[in-house]
């Protein structure tokens, strides 16, 4: 009689997703933040936009998005002839659900002189309703693009401050934040800092501003992976979620990181397993869709957001005389 361990467990329910992957002619992606294992069997992983464009153009049929709803939205908007799965159907995201469209529209007719830029971590309908969306990454350099001197950033109040230290615009900031980045306070970090002298200090710019201010740099949870690889720096202090240590120790053997606070844990990432997306994809519950009208000025804003990003990466490549390549 075979004895099932976790371990034994843990591998066939990953080979029951890969096979069901076969079967199906998917494609599954996850997100930084997702538990270990599930990041495991992911053909792609990084953060939500760079996941959704990684999977424009696929030959898949089936595109699992392990992660929270409005990521799969954005799959859905960029990949209208693939059939969409989120991992659990009650993954969403708090930041998210902060605002919506009846809200931003009394926004909009208050400040009629503002574009709307939108983080990309909003729903699909928001974007629809917004001008132009941003990441953490380029949100300094889509509102630097966007004629308006006057900018009203939804839905996240911390990244927008963050965004208005860096231009000479005017910002009116939408009143939300995530609980996760939000809850990271000044008097941890200093605490941290005491234990982990040497560390190097890198925070997600949904953190507080007085965080960021103390942090070494505020990064997306992209360039957080790309700047512990390049760096040499030994030891680093992480103010995100706690899902990003797994690919940081994994890509960074010899580097040692650790997080600000043991609060940095997100509910919604974390409700899916292994066991949950064998159950989604066996079924192909959770379909995410997302109605054409709004699908197509989603898009718009999206596209926007891409001209800007690439325009931006085209001239830096060619002042050093490397064309159009990465």
């Amino acid at each position: 009689m075979v004895t099932i361990t976790p371990e034994l467990r843990l591998t066939r329910l990953q080979q029951k997703v890969l096979d069901l992957k076969k079967e199906l002619n998917a494609v599954i992606l996850a997100h930084n933040y997702q538990r270990p294992e599930i990041q495991d069997i992911a053909d792609l992983t990084g953060d939500s936009l760079e996941l959704a464009q990684k999977c424009v153009g696929t030959k898949a049929e089936v595109i699992v998005f392990c992660g929270v709803l409005f990521m799969a939205e954005t799959a859905a908007i960029l990949n209208p002839s693939s059939l969409v799965l989120l991992s659990h159907h009650e993954a969403g995201c708090p930041l998210a659900d902060k605002i919506d469209v009846k809200t931003l529209r009394q926004w909009k007719e208050k400040y009629p002189q503002a574009a709307v830029v939108a983080y990309v971590n909003t729903k699909a309908a928001i974007k629809a309703e917004s001008d132009i969306c941003c990441t953490s990454a380029n949100g300094v350099e889509v509102v630097e693009a966007v004629p308006n001197e006057e900018v009203l950033f939804i839905p996240d109040r911390n990244l927008g401050h963050y965004i208005s230290t860096k231009t000479s615009k005017k910002m009116i900031l939408y009143p939300g934040f995530c609980h996760v980045h939000d809850g990271i306070t000044a008097e941890e970090l200093s605490l941290a800092k005491i234990r982990y002298p040497q560390a190097e200090v890198m925070v997600h710019p949904e953190c507080r501003p007085e965080v960021v201010n103390l942090a070494d740099a505020a990064l997306s949870t992209s360039q957080i992976l790309r700047f512990a690889k390049q760096s040499t720096h030994r030891a680093f202090l992480i103010g995100t979620e706690e899902g990003i240590l797994y690919p940081l120790r994994k890509e960074n053997p010899e580097k040692e990181f650790h997080l600000l606070s043991d609060k940095l844990f997100c509910p919604d990432m974390k409700k899916t397993t292994l066991e949950v997306v064998v159950e989604t994809m066996e079924t192909r519950r959770n379909a995410v869709t997302v109605p054409e009208e709004i699908r197509i000025r989603a898009k718009q804003a999206i596209d926007k957001m891409l001209a800007v990003t690439w325009k931006g990466k085209s001239s830096s490549l060619m002042e050093e005389g490397q064309g159009e390549g990465e």
